[in-house]
């Protein structure tokens, strides 16, 4: 039997197979992805209109038509900001999540830079809630229905002052019943398209 030497080719070759599998391993590896998500856990379809501050200033986007017990990605990389806002329509049986951040919206799909003016502009006034992501890079938002919500849970994304009693997550007005009064006009019906 012939030894082999430790310089030789094979004995190289075979300590550079696990160096090169971990390398292709590292490079076929997509990178964890920071997004900001949004996902419905409701029984309902909902209508997602988002605020946030970048680089340029304040800007409102809608709608997100999200069916029931799925999750969209609202903004794609990692987040630019700490905070984020919400206002979200319950389509199949009336209410809304909202919040005292007032911001612009429109019936239809819609891009507006700015807060201010939403009324002077022929934008509508609309309250969004506040999520506080605590600077992370990726954070997902979870709405739920009254029933599957416990009144002490905290929801992390969501603040705790949104729907009844002050627990998050929840639709402002029980399912099938009126949205309570909010000086703002009454929750639009579903808006046409769907934001991409």
């Amino acid at each position: 039997m012939i030894a082999e030497s430790p310089r030789s080719p094979l004995c190289v070759l075979a300590r550079l197979v696990p160096v090169l599998a971990v390398a292709l391993l590292c490079l076929w590896t997509s990178p964890a992805s920071a997004d900001f998500r949004l996902c419905n856990n409701t029984s309902s379809r909902v209508g997602i209109a988002l605020g946030y501050k970048d680089a340029e200033g304040w800007t409102t986007e809608g709608w997100w038509n999200i069916s029931s017990r799925s999750c969209e990605t609202l903004l794609r990389g990692t987040l630019v900001a700490r905070y984020y806002y919400i206002y979200a329509i319950d389509y199949d049986r009336g209410g809304e999540w909202s919040g005292q951040a007032f911001m612009c919206s429109r019936d239809k799909e819609f891009t507006i830079r700015g807060t201010e003016d939403c009324l002077a502009r022929g934008y509508d006034r609309t309250g969004y809630f506040e999520v506080d992501t605590g600077e992370q890079r990726a954070w997902t938002v979870q709405l739920t229905d009254a029933h599957e919500q416990p009144a002490q849970q905290r929801v992390p994304g969501l603040p705790g002052t949104v729907g009844p009693g002050g627990v998050p997550g929840l639709p402002n007005s029980p399912p099938g019943g009126t949205p309570p009064p909010t000086g703002l006009p009454p929750a639009p019906s579903p808006p046409s398209g769907s934001k991409q």
